[in-house]
């Protein structure tokens, strides 16, 4: 799921409304700097599923000529490799 940096200000201002309003947290830094933190934690999180699709396609030109051939199709073996990474990386989506 891609979210603009805009996107991403918003929800991270939105998360520490709700967690500031519950009294789940008490802050020892500036509201900014709080949401800039979360920011950050969104938007990383976000890059991991970017980050897996680039070592996949990385993996997959090995076999470019076998899918250039139709001997093998590019978007089953995608999700194929990319599940099989998922899965023991232990990552979630």
């Amino acid at each position: 799921m891609k979210l603009t940096q805009h996107q991403i200000k918003a929800l991270a201002a939105e998360v520490l409304a709700d967690v500031e309003k519950k009294k789940l947290i008490r802050l020892n830094v500036s509201h900014e700097e709080a949401i800039g933190h979360i920011e950050k934690g969104i938007a990383d999180d976000l890059s991991v599923e970017d980050r897996l699709n680039e070592e996949v396609k990385d993996l997959l030109k090995v076999y470019e000529k076998e899918i250039a051939q139709g001997k093998a199709d590019y978007n089953t073996m995608f999700d194929l490799v990319k599940k099989k990474l998922v899965r023991e990386r232990g990552i979630v989506l």
